[in-house]
């Protein structure tokens, strides 16, 4: 695979050094602010660069690797040539997911929430389970992992779970997993142990600054206090320190419980409410743009994306893109990758 035709490094390398150069001019700090932008785009390009530039060493070692490798007839060398090339693979899946992330939002960290449908227990352990799902994917992608707010479910499991997912590019990934996620199973609920579908919505949104900027007429929220229902410590869960804000005019919800002071609570929920009013103004002007044009798009709430069936065989399959696998296990451990680079892809094209 020519890497070229995915990233043009020598381009990107050109562009670093343009911007390295500005950074170096004796006005620099005249503008704090300016300036401090542009180190930080500075270290986002070195950090973008880095991967590629360690990409195409091991490629060139790998051809070398290869060289000597036929040359001399060695069968331990061709083995290690075989490995090579399943790791540099995988780095190239992974650099190339990475290249596909252009959107205005996508290097930014994100806000997802995790919803449950109908089906009681069953609907409520589906939760937990996505859950578990992307907090592994963040793990593997070495983020930050971080529930703000949850909603026990009656007897198991979790009505809903709110969380942040922080590093360069969550928003641009999870992205690709927003909609409605479909589940078949043997419920462990059921004493006659039946064959269950549940279903769970998942929405994503970015952090960004512009949702700092966002006016909000204080007279059109209602801010509620309650006792936290969740894990946390006595303090947590003897105090009415969650905070729950919700927006009349657009009916938007935001709540946080995870901090042990209110006044926290309070400015994580309403970070996240402006979050959602922003992407409510974001998702109102495409769909302007949508009418003007005479096109309809589905209603992401209620549009199934995937299916996940553990009987009575194991299959992932990605109702958009049309990719499975059997590996059900692997997934639901966090291996979601290859379905965020198919989806992608499929946008890009």
């Amino acid at each position: 695979m020519n890497c070229e035709t995915v990233f043009d490094l020598a381009s990107r390398e050109r562009e670093l050094a343009e911007l390295e150069a500005r950074s170096s001019r004796p006005d620099l700090w005249n503008d704090p602010e300016a300036a401090q932008k542009l180190l930080t785009e500075i270290s986002h390009r070195r950090q973008e660069l880095e991967p590629w530039r360690e990409l195409m060493l091991r490629t060139q070692d790998l051809a070398t690797l290869a060289e000597l490798a036929e040359e001399e007839d060695d069968a331990h060398t061709a083995h290690e040539v075989e490995r090579e090339i399943g790791e540099v693979n995988q780095l190239i899946e992974q650099l190339t997911t990475a290249s596909l992330l252009q959107g205005e939002y996508d290097a930014h960290d994100a806000i997802i929430s995790i919803n449950a449908g109908a089906g009681g227990t069953e609907a409520c352990d589906w939760v937990e389970m996505l859950a578990r799902m992307y907090g592994r994917w963040a793990e593997r992608h070495q983020y930050q992992w971080r529930v703000i707010d949850s909603t026990p479910g009656e007897s198991a499991g979790s009505k809903s779970i709110t969380a942040e997912v922080l590093g360069r590019d969550a928003y641009g990934y999870l992205r690709a997993e927003r909609g409605v996620h479909r589940l078949v199973r043997i419920s462990p609920f059921d004493s006659q142990k039946r064959r269950h579908t549940t279903f769970a919505s998942v929405d994503v949104i970015p952090e960004v600054e512009e949702a700092d900027e966002v006016e909000i007429n204080q007279d059109e929220l209602k801010v509620e206090t309650y006792r936290a229902t969740g894990a946390g410590g006595q303090h947590v869960n003897k105090t009415d320190s969650a905070v729950r804000i919700t927006h009349l005019p657009t009916g938007l919800v935001a709540s946080c419980q995870n901090e042990r002071s209110q006044h926290k609570n309070r400015a994580n929920a309403l970070k996240v409410l402006k979050a959602r009013l922003l992407e409510l103004q974001r998702q109102e002007q495409e769909q302007k743009i949508a009418e003007l044009r005479g096109q309809t798009s589905p209603i992401e709430w209620g549009h199934q994306i995937r299916s996940y069936v553990l009987h009575p065989y194991k299959m992932v399959k990605d109702l958009r893109t049309n990719y499975e696998t059997g590996n059900a296990d692997a997934v639901l451990d966090g291996e979601i990758d290859t379905f965020i680079l198919r989806y992608l892809e499929q946008e890009a094209n």
